[in-house]
């Protein structure tokens, strides 16, 4: 991962909208949720979720399956797992072993 990445990916996030989006597919799981399903659930017209969609999928944290008539919608918890490595990668000047309460504290809350 690299600077424009995680920003990218952090800038997806930084929209009410998209935040609500991704939260809610987190939650989803794997199986994923159908477009105006998500639109409904986060109350936002089913005609203006489209260019959410498309920044969170162009950011690696969603990604977008055609079935038959519908397009369902998954997290790419591993994506959110990259930008999180990513910015811990330098912690503590570079002894990342000093921060492991921290990143168990993160875990446990998972």
């Amino acid at each position: 991962m690299d600077d424009g990445q995680a920003i990218a990916a952090l800038s997806a996030l930084g929209q009410p909208t998209r935040f609500a989006i991704f939260r809610l597919l987190v939650k989803a799981g794997p199986d994923g949720i159908i477009a105006s399903e998500i639109a409904e659930q986060v109350g936002a017209p089913r005609n203006t979720v489209s260019p959410h969609f498309k920044i969170l999928v162009e950011s690696g944290l969603i990604v977008a399956e055609k079935r038959q008539r519908t397009i369902v919608y998954r997290s790419v918890i591993d994506q959110l797992a990259n930008v999180c490595a990513f910015l811990l990668e330098d912690c503590c000047q570079g002894h990342p072993e000093n921060c492991a309460p921290t990143f168990e504290n993160i875990m446990g809350r998972v």
